[in-house]
């Protein structure tokens, strides 16, 4: 099974190594046919702490690192 790519914007880089990454989706409305927009925030390792707030990065699944991650930032 392929690992999964996303990309998102770097909401937080307080913790050592470790960014926030907002991910947002969009998809019609079964129904409504309205688009929607839905964010879901991922915690990814960023090993040398290279990204601030606002930057757009690309993560990729990975083997869990601790208890709340389970991506890294993958370097473009």
């Amino acid at each position: 099974m392929p690992k999964r790519i996303l990309a998102g914007v770097v909401t937080s880089n307080q913790n050592e190594q470790t960014v926030t990454v907002s991910v947002e989706r969009r998809y019609k409305h079964p129904l409504l046919q309205k688009t929607i927009r839905k964010s879901k925030k991922y915690r990814a390792h960023d090993e040398k702490n290279a990204y601030g707030v606002g930057d757009k990065v690309r993560i990729i699944e990975c083997a869990p690192r601790s208890k709340t991650k389970r991506w890294e930032v993958i370097a473009d």
